[in-house]
């Protein structure tokens, strides 16, 4: 096996490392101005009692054994309560820690090729079109997807601790490698893959496998082949304890994500293979021009045979090349299939969610195609004239480039309006996208607007209980109360456990003098909560409205058992009591009040 040692000097290195987090920055430093986003922020961090609530045991207890927005994922949940603890709720200090991670790959990234290639300038280059790419402003700007930079970041730990323990094998190399890559687990399952990745490292360029035997002994061709078998043989089994710690996170993420899983029936197995196949060319497309990004696109289903064909076979076609050139350039190997195999997990053939793709799925496997495409690049400009000045200038306006295109998407998501405008600006009937806006936008108290934007949501999705309970909401703030009484009788047929969607109704029907129908639900809402003052107290409004006095009393008496100062029950109280005959008792309700 050889290992090529690092000849720049450490100047150069640092120099390198200065310049990659620098333009990191650049790009990403806007984000500290920017707020938290009202899609996984609100469940993931901003409106989550038991993040907000810091760093504690009993915290940290519970991030491993509960599942956190139908992800398991206990080092992420950790490291946004450690964020709440040190900056607390504060959005620019959240976004602080994601580009501190985020620079900080970019960092290793080049550490790791340079170190393990020799090749200087495309190690470089490699690490910077990572740290600025445009596909990569979700995992950064998007407080929700610390899961990625944070498992990147441990990616990147794991990928050197192996070339560590390659380079001269031990125990404790092993045990910090298993260590680290357990890490990355926590953080974000999408790692399961990270064994296969070290099995292209062992091909290119570590060359501990077939391409190293056939290198060192091309003579001893059937002896060769069984040397070959053994080399990988071997080179797999090393990496068994591995593939264990992937196994148990898939099935742990399996089970964390059940509830989101889209099942057979809604989105067929034929067409998410062909979503799949269609992705990766997207993305390598995405990767090359990086325009009309958007936080979620929207699931095609069936596509038309000539993409499926088309698709299919340039697929192919690559892999094929690939194949055909791996003793020549091996690299194309590693970085092909590096691509391939690390989106495996994320490319929809166990669909989760209604996505056809995102730009986050490309924050690991979009370095192979870096690798493969750089790599090729070199090779095929070894006999330029003026190569090294040409690859220079070349590189310094993809790099400009990517920056300006990165910068400009990033200031998408300066707020909410600005984002789901810009989604819905580059996508076609983007339901997320709308029911999103129409939930700023009613946040904001532009009803008119957000009413807008639900009706076409419920369009393509007319049962949508959510969505119903918004656009009531809507309505009732805009006095339209007749639709608002319908859209929250359509939420409670679907979601019959929706108090807040009932405690409103009822109190439309109340003021609408439909007092019968406001005490029937009223009464719904208390036995869901029976410990809610404000549950107990409406019922008494409803209850003393319809003259049913001691009713009204009691539940006036439990509002106050349960909260004592609960406002204007020990008034209304008194004045239940007095209309009821009990004058004395009623006195002592009215002059605490």
């Amino acid at each position: 096996m050889r290992i090529v040692s690092i000849k720049q000097s450490r100047w150069a290195l640092a120099g390198i490392g200065i310049l990659l987090v620098a333009i990191t920055w650049a790009v990403f430093g806007q984000t500290l101005h920017h707020p938290f986003i009202n899609y996984d922020d609100p469940i993931y961090v901003s409106e989550n009692p038991r993040i907000r609530a810091g760093l504690t045991w009993e915290n940290i207890m519970w991030a491993f054994t509960h599942v956190h927005s139908d992800n398991w994922h206990p080092l992420t949940t950790i490291s946004h309560m450690l964020d709440c603890q040190l900056f607390g709720v504060k959005s620019g200090a959240h976004h602080f820690v994601n580009v501190l991670l985020h620079s900080a790959n970019a960092v290793l990234l080049f550490l790791l090729l340079e170190w393990i290639t020799g090749a200087f300038w495309s190690s470089a280059f490699v690490a910077a079109i990572f740290g600025i790419h445009p596909l990569h402003v979700q995992s950064v700007a998007w407080i929700s997807e610390r899961k990625d930079v944070l498992s990147g970041l441990f990616f990147m730990l794991t990928l050197l601790a192996f070339v560590h323990y390659a380079r001269k094998p031990g125990v404790g190399r092993y045990v910090t490698m298993l260590i680290l890559f357990t890490c990355g687990l926590l953080a974000k399952p999408m790692l399961v893959t990270l064994p296969l990745v070290l099995l292209l490292l062992d091909y290119w360029p570590l060359n501990r496998g077939p391409a190293f035997v056939k290198a060192t002994a091309p003579q001893a061709e059937v002896r060769g082949r069984d040397v070959s078998t053994a080399c990988w043989r071997s080179l797999i089994i090393e990496k068994i304890p591995l593939f264990i710690l992937a196994a148990g996170s898939a099935v742990a993420t399996l089970i964390a994500q059940r509830g989101d899983v889209v099942h057979v029936e809604l989105l067929p197995l034929a067409w998410r293979i062909v979503n799949a196949v269609s992705a990766y060319l997207i993305y390598i497309w995405q990767t090359i021009w990086p325009t009309n990004l958007a936080l979620f696109y929207p699931h095609p289903g069936r596509l038309p045979f000539w993409k499926i064909a088309g698709a299919s076979a340039l697929l192919i076609a690559i892999t094929v090349v690939v194949f055909v050139l791996r003793y020549r350039r091996p690299y194309l190997v590693t970085g092909w299939f590096w691509y391939l195999l690390t989106l495996l997990p994320v490319i929809g053939l166990v669909q989760v969610g209604s996505q056809a793709h995102a730009d986050r799925y490309t924050y690991l496997p979009q370095i192979g195609l870096c690798i493969a495409t750089i790599w090729g690049l070199a090779d095929f400009s070894s006999s330029f004239r003026c190569r090294r000045e040409i690859l220079a200038a070349a590189a310094s306006i993809v790099v400009a480039l990517l920056a300006w295109r990165a910068w400009i998407q990033t200031s998408y998501w300066h707020d909410v309006e600005r984002l789901w405008n810009g989604t819905l600006a580059v996508t076609k009937r983007n339901d997320i996208a709308h029911f999103n806006m129409g939930e700023f936008l009613l946040r904001a108290r532009r009803f008119d607007e957000a009413i807008t934007q639900f009706q076409i949501f419920l369009a393509d999705n007319p049962s949508d209980p959510d969505a119903h309970f918004l656009i009531g909401s809507a309505f009732m703030e805009e006095g339209e109360l007749d639709l608002a009484i319908r859209h929250f009788e359509r939420t409670l047929k679907v979601k019959p456990d929706n108090v807040e969607a009932e405690t409103n109704l009822a109190n439309i029907l109340l003021k609408s003098e439909r007092v019968e129908e406001a005490v029937k639900h009223y009464r719904n809402v208390v036995r869901r909560e029976p410990s809610s003052a404000l549950a107990h107290y409406n019922l008494a409004v409803g209850l003393h409205r319809d003259r049913r006095l001691p009713e009204a009393i009691a539940h006036y008496k439990a509002a106050l058992t349960i909260d004592p100062k609960y406002p204007d029950a020990e008034y209304f109280l008194g004045q239940a009591l007095l209309e009821n005959g009990q004058p004395d008792e009623a006195k002592n309700h009215l002059d605490n009040h």
